[in-house]
């Protein structure tokens, strides 16, 4: 951290992550996103003034389709004026490092700062220097926290409560950002967790009560409530140990004639991008037990949510 940086001595909302975040301010960020969706989100005229005169930038050194425009649509459903940087085509192409970006667009008087790093824990130590709110739009291996929230919202709305419910996260659980930060939110909400990859992408560091781990999905998959399917990404393919993209369909891929050992209530779940017919099947993403476009649309609604609390707009 370059020592010119002044760490800031007052308090600022910030969300960096879901791992200690108790239940009483998840469940205000689920009815908040809940009256999101069907107040504004649902409506032919998506407009809203709770952050009328606010605006922030999404700052972000990574692709994404999902996340930054689920971001940038629900600050402008709000009211507020959004600008999206990126890394490439950014001063930190020219050697500028991302503290002095981020004390650049803070000192153009933004009411927020939306960022997105492949490196854990940038989010982090930004905040700890920013005198405005940061939320962390994925760091990393770390957490991705608004996705694990869009993730509790859908379970959420569709079964009216999280306690008891039996989530199996299977796939890159190692390298995966959103299920840690899937995991620590359902066990806050009072929910039971197990983790299902091939042994090389099982987390040694995470031992927590309540969270269990294993390479056997078909074991578990006859007592899932949830299935959320983890990507598996191309660059992880030539990982030593690592099985073929036929034997990982074959032992760890939500196919069709798994999905039908699954409870009759089951919901099936995947934060995208999908690779169709290796982690899951096209048929499977078209069954009634598929949330998936449920949890793109709810990801507007949650980041709404999360907006206004943290950048203190009004309600109406």
């Amino acid at each position: 951290m370059p020592s010119a940086w002044r760490k800031k001595e007052s308090a600022i909302n910030n969300l960096l992550g879901l791992e200690g975040v108790d239940r009483l301010f998840l469940e205000s960020l689920l009815e908040e996103a809940a009256g999101m969706k069907r107040d504004i989100v649902g409506k032919s005229r998506k407009k809203s003034t709770a952050l009328k005169g606010r605006a922030f930038v999404n700052l972000f050194f990574e692709p994404s389709t999902r996340t930054r425009t689920s971001f940038e649509l629900a600050g402008k459903y709000l009211g507020a004026d959004v600008v999206n940087v990126q890394g490439k085509g950014s001063s930190v192409e020219k050697g500028e490092t991302v503290y002095d970006t981020a004390l650049n667009i803070q000192a153009m008087q933004v009411d927020g700062l939306v960022v997105r790093h492949p490196a854990s824990g940038v989010p982090a130590q930004l905040q700890a220097y920013l005198d405005i709110p940061v939320i962390n739009g994925g760091d990393g291996f770390h957490e991705h926290p608004t996705q694990g929230l869009l993730d509790l919202f859908t379970v959420w709305e569709a079964r009216q409560s999280l306690r008891d419910c039996h989530l199996v996260i299977v796939g890159d659980i190692l390298h995966s950002r959103v299920a840690r930060s899937d995991l620590w939110g359902f066990l806050a909400m009072g929910a039971h967790v197990t983790l299902v990859a091939p042994a090389i992408w099982l987390p040694t560091e995470i031992r927590e009560t309540g969270l269990e781990m294993t390479s056997n999905l078909d074991n578990v998959l006859a007592a899932a409530d949830v299935v959320q399917v983890l990507r598996i990404q191309k660059e992880r393919r030539s990982m030593r140990g690592m099985p073929s993209v036929e034997e990982y369909r074959a032992r760890w891929g939500i196919t069709e004639e798994r999905a039908q050992r699954l409870k009759q209530d089951a919901l099936i779940l995947h934060p995208g991008p999908q690779n169709r017919g290796v982690e899951i099947d096209s048929a499977v993403m078209a069954q009634k037990a598929s949330k998936i476009w449920d949890q793109v649309e709810n990801g507007v609604a949650v980041r709404m949510a999360v907006l206004r609390q943290l950048m203190g707009g009004s309600h109406e």
